[in-house]
């Protein structure tokens, strides 16, 4: 049973576990306490807490005032489209076996000659030099900061095409799939050289002066030098069999300030240098890709993600530890998708530490993701709201939610917005609490809105009845592109990889016959799939043969009709690729985040598919001239 107080100290603190009457739930709602600074460990020391938050009221779901994100006037009766791209995916003749800040500004320049406002992309958050493996752009060291991999080598100041290796280069090019590994060799190597070069050059011209460095680091200050001295710190303890993972270094590494820590900063200050100054590169080409998109005539341009947490092990959680909560973890409870539930390895930050901070972390976050882009998605969004917390050691299943101080949140959410002038759309799929997306709308952050999921009951609903404060698209990247949807592939990977058994294939395989015939019907209704567009084969229900070009066509036209103020295709879906992004539930059974473009940027424009479908979505959406 609950112990006496236990009950009204976790809403005080905003702690609501899924099931409080089980006794292993009250131990991990004293553990969530303990990781909160709230001492819940006996009777006496909750009667103690009790009284020391006397008062203190739970955060509420509901509307904040004046905290309204930014919407361009345009967009108040208009609506846009836009491209949504894996960054890495990119595959072009130039780059170096991933895609790179010069592809991206490419891949703007071609989407706005075919009328897209925007691309979107993945998050690109700073990951692991020292551990290029470590690839998941959803499990990032630090959000503050750029992942160096994108850094279009052959941009960089003092480039010469001598510094290239051809022959590894255009090795790692026509792989299938990016080869972080190598490509991190490569890059770094190479790197490393321009900075020595970049060094000797004074004093440089501007935007890549030595005067532009010195403010760059000014300007970000500690909490850029931090993130390099862990960069420099993680390079040298994989060296030495530690581990790219703080938690993994000798313990006198542990805490970014203590001596061995700043010996080493003293001892290896031109790598930390080095690692500011890939970070103050990486700045500056995407900053270019920005303005380049909206050169190109983009109203919106970069579309930037922003992640819900970072890894434990991370630079983020070294170099600010006290925002974050020890020993937890962000995940799911069980659900009808996971009965055992999710852990997703990510640091939570601490409510109380946020408010004590004036929430200083939140909003520098959104600022150095807002600053360069004209759009930003949050990935689960409900994050503003709560997050389940998993005690490190516990089952899933023994989590707990803990709430955010939500009205504090929107209005740096909405303060960051307006002054960077950046769309904000939050990803809130999945279980969303009651009333959350009311909280949403009054703030003006767009709903995210999945053709696969928008249902009522069995049959699709129309396109008419999409919100307008919305992005509409086909599928995430979690899905399969829309072509291994209409086959069914993504229903055998899963079962390939033991993720459900026979019975739950048959049944989801089922359900896609009846989904796809109802979705065939839908188009056809609406004008957007004639008749004799499908051969008869392509309209069975139980064994679809080749994907028809027509319906993903139909189906963008379909999403691009919708009041929704935005709509997005996918890469993926516009060249027509069979391999699934990401497969949730595998770790190193599937290559997930490493799947490139069948379809290099140079030869995108003139390929049939997407001609025909980004003019169905210019046609449905124009811009004006």
């Amino acid at each position: 049973m609950m112990p006496a107080g236990l009950d009204e100290l976790a809403r005080r603190y905003g702690v609501d576990a899924h099931d409080r009457q089980r006794a292993e739930t009250s131990g991990s709602i004293s553990k969530i306490l303990a990781a909160l600074g709230v001492d819940a460990s006996s009777q006496e020391a909750i009667a103690a807490s009790l009284s020391r938050s006397q008062g203190r009221e739970p955060p509420v779901l509901r509307p904040a005032e004046d905290a309204k994100c930014y919407l361009p006037s345009w967009l108040e009766q208009g609506r846009a489209w836009g491209i949504s791209v894996q960054l890495y995916e990119l595959r072009s003749r130039r780059n170096w076996g991933i895609g790179d800040f010069a592809d991206l500004a490419l891949m703007c320049q071609i989407a706005a000659a075919a009328g897209a406002d925007f691309v979107g992309t993945n998050p690109l958050h700073a990951l692991f030099v020292s551990d290029p493996a470590r690839c998941s752009p959803f499990s990032p060291s630090n959000r503050l900061f750029l992942n160096p991999l994108y850094i279009a080598v052959d941009q960089v100041p003092g480039y010469s095409p001598q510094d290239e290796d051809a022959g590894a280069t255009a090795s790692l090019r026509e792989l299938p799939e990016v080869d972080y590994v190598r490509v991190a060799e490569l890059k770094i190597r190479v790197l490393h050289d321009l900075w020595r070069r970049w060094k000797a050059t004074q004093p440089g011209l501007p935007p890549f002066s030595q005067q532009d460095f010195v403010e760059f680091r000014d300007r970000h200050g500690a909490s850029l030098h931090g993130h390099a001295v862990f960069e420099a710190l993680s390079v040298s303890m994989v060296a030495a069999n530690h581990g790219s993972g703080w938690n993994g270094w000798p313990r006198e590494f542990h805490h970014p300030e203590s001596a061995s820590v700043r010996r080493f900063a003293r001892e290896n200050r031109d790598e930390v240098s080095f690692h500011a100054w890939l970070q103050w590169i990486a700045d500056a080409q995407l900053a270019q890709c920005a303005s380049i998109a909206r050169r190109a005539g983009m109203r919106i341009g970069i579309y930037l993600d922003f992640a819900v947490g970072e890894v434990r092990d991370g630079s983020g959680n070294w170099t600010d530890p006290e925002i974050s909560v020890a020993g937890m973890s962000i995940g799911a409870p069980p659900d009808m998708f996971s009965a055992t539930g999710q852990d997703w390895g990510l640091a939570p930050l601490s409510p109380i530490a946020l408010e004590r901070s004036g929430y200083d972390a939140f909003r520098r976050t959104n600022k150095a993701l807002m600053r360069n882009a004209g759009a930003l998605r949050i990935d689960h969004a409900m994050s503003l709201w709560q997050l389940f917390f998993v005690p490190e050691g516990s089952p899933t299943a023994e989590g707990a939610y803990v709430r955010y101080p939500l009205a504090q949140l929107l209005a740096i959410l909405a303060e960051q917005s307006l002054l960077f002038r950046t769309i904000v759309i939050g990803e809130d799929l999945g279980t969303v609490p009651h009333g959350f997306r009311d909280v949403m709308r009054a703030a003006r952050i767009l709903s995210y809105r999945i053709l696969y999921f928008e249902k009522a009951g069995s049959a699709f609903v129309s396109s008419g009845d999409y919100p307008r404060l919305a992005l509409a698209c086909l599928s995430t990247h979690d899905m399969p592109a829309l072509g291994g949807w209409w086959r069914g592939d993504d229903i055998e990977l899963r079962l390939k990889h033991e993720l459900i058994g026979q019975q739950a294939a048959a049944a989801q395989r089922e359900e896609r016959a009846w989904d796809r015939s109802e979705l065939i019907a839908t188009f056809q209704e609406n004008g957007l799939l004639r008749q004799g567009e499908l051969s008869p084969g392509q309209c069975g229900s139980s064994e679809p043969s080749s994907f028809p070009p027509a319906f993903a066509v139909a189906a963008h036209r379909f999403i691009a009709g919708t009041p929704s103020v935005l709509a997005s295709a996918r890469l993926s879906d516009l060249t027509g690729e069979s391999r699934q992004t990401n497969l949730p539930g595998t770790v190193d059974s599937y290559p997930n985040w490493r799947i490139k473009s069948s379809v290099s940027l140079e030869d995108l424009a003139s390929t049939e598919l997407f001609r025909a479908i980004t003019d169905a979505m210019a046609a449905e959406r124009p811009r004006p001239v």
